[in-house]
């Protein structure tokens, strides 16, 4: 959900209705993440996505369906849906499927700011007729077993009778602009971290997704490309990435310098270059190792400190 958090805000202050839908129950015992989400907006537009799309088309006719209330939906996915989508068959999946003007309003400026939440909705058969907030701050006031759910410190989801409680922990984003074998490298590296890891080529969708990046997210530029690795740097070190780092030989870090200079970003206090910790690396696969353990330091630190 916080993928799709700066879009649905915008919804809401254009006034556009948009649906927003989670998993909350695979009785087939899959494991899923419940802060994946989708937000449907009139005509059938998407945002996100849920189970690699498998869902989104019954969602699609869905939403806007249960009038202003939500709903807990149970779906299938058929073998047609499965073939598109690259997964497998299944039956019972439980969504929520609800308003986003029916959510707390404060929801997404928590989401945007990457701080983990408790959402707990209020059943009476499958209609949800109301949803509670609960932050760092507040989670004290909810029940225990919120309580306990918020402290494991990852995102999990409970489903009973009466209620739904979503617990969503934000996860560290790696972007990785650039290729190469240290990109393959840091992609395998940071899935074993729990990180979510995106490697891009392109220089719009690299600065789209580092503008929604708080502290606990990372940039690390890879290659010869001052286009690509200056416009992502330059967006990086005028947001709020806790890590930004580069990797090169030191003429392409002064290349890189330059790019940056004239195309007015002066201040490089914040980037690492060459990135990673000294460990005498030498192969990508070391490089990469290098560079994820200076990540963890960093964001180890700023946690001490916060």
């Amino acid at each position: 959900m916080f993928a799709i958090a700066l879009s649905v805000g915008a919804c809401l202050r254009a006034g556009t209705r948009a649906d927003v839908a989670w998993l909350v129950d695979r009785p087939d015992g899959q494991r899923f993440d419940p802060a994946e989400a989708v937000a449907i907006t009139p005509g059938g537009g998407r945002i996100g996505q849920l189970v690699s799309g498998a869902l989104d088309g019954q969602l699609i006719e869905l939403a806007g369906v249960g009038g202003a209330q939500g709903r807990l939906r149970r779906l299938d996915i058929g073998p047609a849906d499965a073939a598109v989508s690259g997964v497998a068959t299944a039956s019972g999946l439980a969504c929520i499927l609800v308003p986003a003007t029916e959510l707390p309003s404060g929801l997404w400026d928590n989401l945007l700011g990457r701080e983990p939440v408790c959402l707990i909705s209020e059943l009476e058969g499958d209609t949800i007729v109301a949803t509670s907030l609960f932050t760092s701050t507040s989670i004290a006031e909810a029940n225990d077993r919120a309580q306990q759910l918020f402290a494991k410190g990852s995102s999990a989801v409970e489903v009973t009778e009466h209620t739904v409680t979503t617990v969503l922990w934000p996860r560290s984003t790696l972007l990785i602009v650039g290729g190469g074998e240290v990109a393959e490298s840091l992609e395998k590296i940071s899935q074993l971290l729990g990180w979510n890891a995106v490697v891009t080529r392109n220089a719009g969708e690299a600065t789209g997704l580092i503008a929604g990046f708080a502290a606990l997210d990372s940039v690390v530029a890879l290659g010869h490309d001052l286009e690509l690795t200056g416009r992502a740097l330059a967006a990086a070190l005028a947001g709020d990435a806790g890590y930004i780092g580069a990797v090169g030989p030191r003429h392409l870090h002064e290349s890189r310098a330059d790019w940056l200079a004239y195309n007015g970003t002066t201040d490089l206090s914040r980037l690492r270059g060459p990135a990673g910790l000294d460990i005498g690396a030498r192969s990508p696969q070391e490089i990469a190792l290098s560079i994820a353990a200076e990540i963890v330091a960093t964001q180890t630190a700023a946690e001490a400190t916060a």
